[in-house]
């Protein structure tokens, strides 16, 4: 017997602002037609543009002697004419035609004053990360997101300490070691999903001590239990944490520590025995997704004191439970904010009431 909502709604972030207000920067800034831009600043995008392949003549725009503040994908502080933000990720559609490839030339590092660099969804195939990355300390924002990047991720980026969102998901990337996070001071955004970090030993440690981390994602990551950690000294910072789809067979203990959390993802792991009663100490929790690992026994009730959970994703799991029960438990704790229940695919047994209807 199984019962699941219709809908699922998209996973919680709190950093749509960090992505809207490049954006909005761009078309303030880029409006700006008084400014003229620095001289050495235009012939270091033109020396970094001639180690491009640019196959649909995206760049087309950027030409000697032209103003840079005026091509496209840049923007010029309004005030001072340097160069502030670099916007070249591909769109989505079509992609293969207009994505850039080719070298990215160190040239950059004379843009000194670049906040903002956005390299995503291109095709730099076979190439690493350039660890003169690690120089643009100016740097608050990086989304280098499905760019065919390879290799290792340059432990450099550690010294971007005022980089505040790194991204750097969907590539063909591991690491050894997490312990370059730990300089990133300023962070409140890390997507290193699909990287492989089934060396990196030390990422519960370094991830959850995180000082100033909201929103964490380490998705297909190859991440595996640590027999020998026991619990971490967690912040209290952390509000996004998604593990999903890795080969955890039980849910870290220092996930518990983390009051603060809004929204858990673990789907699609190898979580197995009862659901463990801590995730009731997580009182804010609003989405909590358990979907596709080996649960079993019962519901806990510590799980139907979450007042504020809006999202209770339980399916592809072993429980073991009158449906009744679970919906009467429900009922007298959380229908006010619940938006989304599903518990296919699981071992119900009972009635549905018909007070359901």
């Amino acid at each position: 017997m199984a019962i699941a909502t219709m809908t699922t709604p998209l996973p919680i972030s709190f950093f749509p602002f960090l992505l809207l207000i490049p954006a909005i920067c761009f078309t303030i800034c880029h409006a700006n037609s008084n400014l003229l831009c620095i001289q050495s600043e235009r012939e270091a995008l033109l020396n970094f543009k001639n180690h491009l392949i640019d196959p649909s003549n995206r760049l087309s725009s950027w030409v000697e002697g032209g103003d840079c503040c005026k091509w496209i994908g840049v923007v010029c502080h309004n005030l001072t004419g340097h160069v502030h933000q670099l916007h070249l990720a591909t769109p989505l559609s079509p992609y293969e035609q207009s994505a850039l490839g080719g070298k990215i030339h160190p040239s950059l590092l004379e843009l000194d004053h670049l906040s903002t660099l956005d390299l995503s969804n291109n095709n730099f195939s076979s190439i690493h990360i350039p660890k003169f990355f690690g120089l643009l300390e100016s740097l608050t924002y990086l989304n280098l997101s499905r760019a065919q990047f390879q290799g290792a991720i340059p432990h450099n980026l550690g010294n971007l300490s005022k980089l505040q969102y790194l991204d750097l998901r969907g590539n063909d990337l591991k690491s050894e070691s997490l312990q370059w996070v730990s300089g990133l001071s300023s962070l409140q955004y890390l997507d290193l999903s699909y990287a492989n970090l089934s060396k990196a030993t030390d990422w519960l440690q370094v991830t959850f001590k995180h000082p100033s981390l909201l929103e964490l994602h380490l998705s297909d990551c190859i991440l595996e239990d640590d027999p020998y950690l026991i619990c971490v000294n967690s912040s209290k910072s952390l509000v996004v944490l998604d593990l999903s789809w890795n080969s955890l067979s039980s849910v870290p203990k220092s996930i518990f520590s983390l009051h603060g959390l809004v929204s858990i993802d673990l789907r699609f792991n190898s979580l197995d025995g009862p659901i463990p009663d801590y995730f009731g100490n997580i009182s804010f929790l609003e989405v909590l997704d358990l979907h596709q690992n080996s649960l079993n026994s019962s519901i806990p009730n510590s799980l139907y004191s979450l007042n504020h959970i809006r999202f209770l994703h339980l399916s592809s799991n072993k429980i073991e439970q009158d449906i009744s029960e679970i919906l009467q438990s429900l009922s007298r704790c959380c229908l006010g904010s619940l938006e989304s229940l599903n518990m296919a695919d699981n071992q119900l047994s009972g009635h549905l009431p018909y007070q359901l209807g």
